[in-house]
């Protein structure tokens, strides 16, 4: 049953009653003490106004109602209008009759209705001349409806202002100079503060510089939000001089640049250039491990002066990695009693460990008792890679890379045929010492490398 209410622009009687016409009830506020208007009496009421199978009556003043009703049928429910002469009344039953044949479903609104529904329409195309976007009353309606039911109470707005508060709008900023800034940023971290060990090696940053500043200049007056898969195969092209191992290392510098360029808004979550075949990591070929003999040891540690061969003797008996020995100190070699304790801070993996000091190594570093504080290495890297191959052409004997770590590892594994063991003492992983030093030399060779001593000890 239908209700329909009408208010007119005098709200001073308030009398309501109801009056039953067919299925529909009709109350009416206004004007219910005005004296009924006589009909038309050149028209025979009710009048039915037709348009193919659709129709509408209209019904003559009754009573004290002194106003003509239109009638209809839509969408299931009967409506009913109200004028006050009969032309009108009849202008407005021939064009529903129409609209209704028609398929038109604007007959079904009342006035509220109606006017709400321009006004939507009004919104839509004003929202179409801002962003050129058309959106149907319907669909509008429809992701209202649907979003309202999974807020759970709040409203769309806040839902919308809560999103925009994630979501980061991506600058632009030109390849190189975003380079320069993740250099620039980067800096500070390879000064150690207050004695510590700095976050990244020197060595390292320098070659992270050349990498990324090669990456940009691939490119140059391009924008990170503008790069696509394409640039970043054009990039992997231009390393095909390189080797595979440093491809693969650039291609890691380049990765690192992307995440912090996303960190920083210079690229979107969603970009995908990691996904490039060119960003794609090669399996690079293992080179040959290249070690010291027990002979050329003895004949390096013969020739050595005072101040390098102790960096030798840790080198190939205790296994240290080259960064390593130069952040040692005296009193890393003499704390634990029969081990040299690399602490967290100057470990590679900055997890602390021991190494044991073999009787040949104990050998060769009783003459430095009396250094109990201060670097064990007091030059620079490059002083030192200068000073050993100095003592290499000395001693006619062929440098290998890393040749006193490899030494060990492969003495040490040989020895012991437990990488467990000597993954501990190098501080490597089992997996890397059983894939790389398993079956390079004999056990004899082994125990005659660990037992290279001093003849003769001389201060």
């Amino acid at each position: 049953m239908n209700l329909k209410f009408f208010a007119g622009s005098n709200p001073a009687p308030r009398t309501i009653f109801p009056c039953k016409i067919g299925c529909s009830q009709i109350i009416c506020t206004e004007f219910a003490q005005t004296n009924a208007r006589t009909p038309d009496r050149r028209v025979r009421f009710p009048v039915t106004i037709r348009h193919r199978t659709s129709k509408a009556k209209i019904y003559a003043p009754r009573g004290k109602f002194a106003y003509y009703r239109l009638a209809y049928s839509t969408a299931g429910k009967r409506r009913m209008q109200t004028f006050t002469n009969y032309s009108d009344a009849k202008a407005a039953a021939e064009r529903i009759v129409r609209d209704l044949a028609n398929g038109s479903q604007a007959a079904a609104l009342n006035a509220t209705q109606s006017r709400e529904a321009v006004a939507a329409f009004e919104r839509l195309q004003g929202f179409f001349q801002a962003s050129g976007r058309r959106v149907s009353l319907l669909a509008a309606v429809s992701d209202f409806v649907e979003a309202s039911g999974k807020l759970g109470g709040r409203t769309l707005s806040e839902a919308v202002e809560g999103y925009l508060r994630t979501v980061a709008t991506v600058k632009r900023k030109d390849a190189a100079a975003a380079v320069e800034e993740y250099i620039q940023i980067n800096e500070p971290r390879t000064r150690a503060a207050n004695g510590q060990r700095a976050q990244l090696s020197s060595k390292y940053f320098y070659n992270l510089s050349i990498q990324l500043r090669r990456f940009a200049a691939t490119f140059p007056s391009t924008a990170l939000c503008d790069l696509t898969k394409q640039h970043l195969d054009a990039f992997a092209s231009s390393l095909a001089d390189f080797s595979a191992k440093s491809r693969n290392h650039n291609r890691t510098a380049v990765r690192q640049f992307l995440q912090w360029a996303v960190r920083k808004d210079y690229l979107p979550v969603s970009h995908r250039l990691n996904e490039a075949d060119g960003l794609r990591p090669e399996h690079a070929n293992t080179a040959d491990v290249q070690f010291y003999s027990p002979r050329e040891l003895a004949t390096l540690l013969s020739n050595a002066g005072d101040t390098l061969r102790p960096v030798i003797a840790v080198g190939g008996l205790a296994g240290l990695r080259t960064a390593e020995l130069l952040r040692l100190d005296w009193a890393d070699v003499w704390r634990v009693r029969k081990h040299i304790e690399i602490t967290a801070g100057k470990s590679k993996t900055r997890q602390r460990r021991l190494v044991e000091t073999c009787p040949a190594l104990a050998a060769w570093l009783e003459p430095y008792r009396a250094h109990k504080i201060g670097k064990f290495w007091r030059g620079e890297e490059t002083a030192f890679q200068d000073h050993f191959g100095e003592l290499c052409e000395t001693a006619k004997v062929t440098r290998k890379t890393n040749g006193l770590r490899h030494s060990f590892c492969s003495f040490h594994f040989a020895l012991h045929a437990n990488e467990n063991l000597t993954a501990q003492q190098a501080g490597n992983s089992p997996a890397m010492i059983h894939a790389h030093y398993k079956g390079l030399a004999t056990k004899a060779e082994a125990k005659r490398w660990f037992r290279v001593a001093p003849s003769k000890i001389t201060n």
